[in-house]
C-alpha cells in the first residue's frame, strides 16, 4: 500500500466563499453577486457554513454541491474501483481500462518492471473475513501468489505475441491489477465517499484511499474538513 498516491488536479478557488455565496443567496433580496467584496473571508465562510447549513444535523448540503475538486489517484487495485464507484457516489470517473494500456504487463512479465508495480497484493499479516474470522497471510502464501502474477504477466505478452488485443488478453491477467484513475467530487460527494469507505469496516484498501484523500480535503475547505473529521469520518453515518 505504499505505492498507492492521491494528487490534486484542480480544484475550486476560495471553495468556502462559494458555498457562502449559494447560501447567502438562498435567504437574500439582492443580487449577491454584487455585494461580493463584503463577504466574509475564507475561514469566516467556513465557520458560516457549518453554522447555517451542517451544525445541529440540519444537513442541508444542496449548496455545498457548487465547489469540485479533482484527484489523480494511482496504484490502487481494481477492487478499489468497484467499490469506491458503488452506492450512489455521484462522483465522475475516468479510468484505466486495461483495454488500451497493457505495455506496463508486459514489461513485468520481462522484468522490465518491478510485479508489485503492476499487481497488488495485501502485505503479510493478520486478517479477518466478513464475517470475523481470523487469518494469517503468510509470506510463504504471498510468494506462491506473487509467482502466479508473475506467470498471469508471462501468459498475458504471449498472448500480445500472437497478435491477440490487449482487450482479450486482458482477460487473464489477476484481478487486482493496479490502476490509475481520475477522480472529480463536489464537496458533498467527497464527504459521502468518505462516509461509505473510511468506516472501520470498509475494504482495507478503501480506507486507505480515504486517508490519502483527506489532508487535502482539510487544505482545501479546513473548516468544513475539521466539522466533518469530528461528526462524521469512520462513523458510517451514510448518505448526506
Amino acid at each position: 500500500m505504499d505505492r498507492f498516491r492521491v494528487e490534486v488536479i484542480s480544484k475550486t478557488l476560495n471553495p468556502q466563499q462559494v458555498v457562502y455565496g449559494a447560501l447567502h443567496q438562498d435567504y437574500s433580496e439582492g443580487f449577491v453577486f454584487d455585494d461580493r467584496e463584503s463577504w466574509p473571508a475564507e475561514s469566516k465562510c467556513g465557520e458560516l457554513i457549518v453554522k447555517r447549513l451542517l451544525a445541529g444535523e440540519r444537513g442541508h448540503f444542496g449548496p455545498i454541491e457548487h465547489v469540485q475538486i479533482v484527484f489523480n489517484c494511482g496504484y490502487f487495485p481494481h477492487s478499489v474501483m468497484q467499490q469506491v464507484r458503488t452506492h450512489r457516489v455521484g462522483i465522475s470517473f475516468d479510468v484505466q481500462s486495461n483495454r488500451y494500456t497493457g505495455n506496463r504487463i508486459a514489461q513485468a512479465a520481462q522484468g522490465l518492471k518491478d510485479i508489485e508495480d503492476v499487481f497488488y497484493l495485501r502485505p503479510v499479516g493478520h486478517y479477518l473475513d466478513r464475517q470475523g474470522k481470523r487469518y494469517d497471510y503468510t509470506q510463504e502464501m504471498r510468494e506462491k501468489d506473487l509467482s502466479w502474477c508473475i506467470e498471469a504477466a508471462k501468459r498475458y505478452q504471449q498472448l500480445l505475441e500472437q497478435g491477440v488485443s490487449e482487450e482479450h488478453a486482458r482477460g487473464i491477467i489477476p484481478f487486482d491489477v493496479r490502476q490509475h484513475f481520475v477522480v472529480s467530487f463536489n464537496a458533498r460527494s467527497l464527504m459521502h465517499l468518505l462516509d461509505l469507505r473510511a468506516k472501520p469496516d470498509a475494504q482495507l484498501e478503501c480506507q486507505k484511499l480515504c486517508d490519502l484523500i483527506m489532508p487535502h480535503f482539510k487544505e482545501w475547505m479546513p473548516e468544513l474538513a475539521e466539522w466533518y473529521e469530528k461528526s462524521r469520518l469512520k462513523k458510517a453515518r451514510l448518505a448526506p
